[in-house]
């Protein structure tokens, strides 16, 4: 496949997931978050575009838009992002949602989606945002500048090919994600950043940065690789983040060890 003057495009195999990572850099920063995201309405932007408004609100660490994600997975995808955040201040932000449109890629709307919702503080750039898009079967990682000399193009074509493409192929979105945010916080556990400014905002209790500013460099390839060898040692350790069942996952001090989290749904 063409490559254009932004990234690059590999494709492998037969109708596979695209991945697409996006490398953002933020300026101008305000405030972290913790527990829950604000209504994007409520962030002080000018009047949206007609593309920007057509972005769904935050529901959480976890906004199952496009409905595909049962409870269960919900609870254990949301206990990684807590821990995770209240481990070493990354932002870890995971979405579905049913089409990418009115945008042209999955990695454009994620990029539009990261900015809008202010995932990472701007001082910091360290937010994470993975995002499926299930009718066009494309998934998306968006990254800020501070995570990028962790999580590489390379790092995001084996989590793809070991755990999105096969989970997604076979409709297991619940289990593709988790296992993608199990596998980005045992690459970025060893960070810790600035402890996040805080803030509360009354009903869902939301902790926001505002992001102003961006510039991309973004990697696009396609996954179809499930024989890949299994590049994450720790992650074995770390299969049932968000169960509560001991090890590096569990309630004993690990991640996934969960948070309360009220506002979360």
């Amino acid at each position: 496949m063409a490559m254009n003057g932004c990234g690059r495009a590999v494709r492998l195999g037969v109708m596979p997931w695209m991945l697409a990572v996006g490398l953002l850099s933020l300026s101008q920063g305000a405030e972290g978050m913790q527990n829950d995201y604000r209504p994007a309405a409520s962030m002080p932007y000018g009047r949206p575009d007609a593309k920007t408004a057509s972005l769904p609100g935050p529901l959480g660490y976890v906004s199952d838009h496009a409905e595909v994600l049962d409870a269960d997975w919900k609870a254990r995808i949301r206990s990684v992002c807590q821990d995770l955040e209240r481990k070493t201040g990354v932002e870890m932000v995971v979405v579905t949602v049913k089409t990418f449109k009115p945008y042209a890629t999955a990695q454009d709307y994620a990029e539009a989606l990261y900015q809008r919702w202010g995932i990472g503080t701007a001082q910091q750039d360290h937010g994470v945002l993975v995002i499926a898009a299930v009718e066009e079967r494309q998934a998306a990682v968006t990254v800020g500048r501070s995570l990028y000399a962790v999580i590489r193009p390379e790092l995001l074509e084996q989590i793809g090919s070991l755990y999105l493409e096969p989970a997604f192929r076979d409709g297991q979105y619940g289990e593709g994600l988790y296992r993608t945010a199990v596998a980005l916080a045992s690459s970025t556990q060893d960070i810790h950043v600035g402890a996040p400014l805080r803030a509360h905002v009354k009903g869902l209790g939301l902790f926001l940065t505002v992001a102003t500013g961006a510039g991309a460099l973004a990697f696009l390839w396609w996954i179809s690789r499930p024989d890949l060898r299994h590049p994450f040692g720790r992650i074995r350790r770390g299969e049932y983040w968000g169960s509560g069942q001991g090890g590096f996952g569990g309630n004993f001090g690990g991640f996934g060890g969960g948070m309360s989290g009220e506002g979360l749904k």
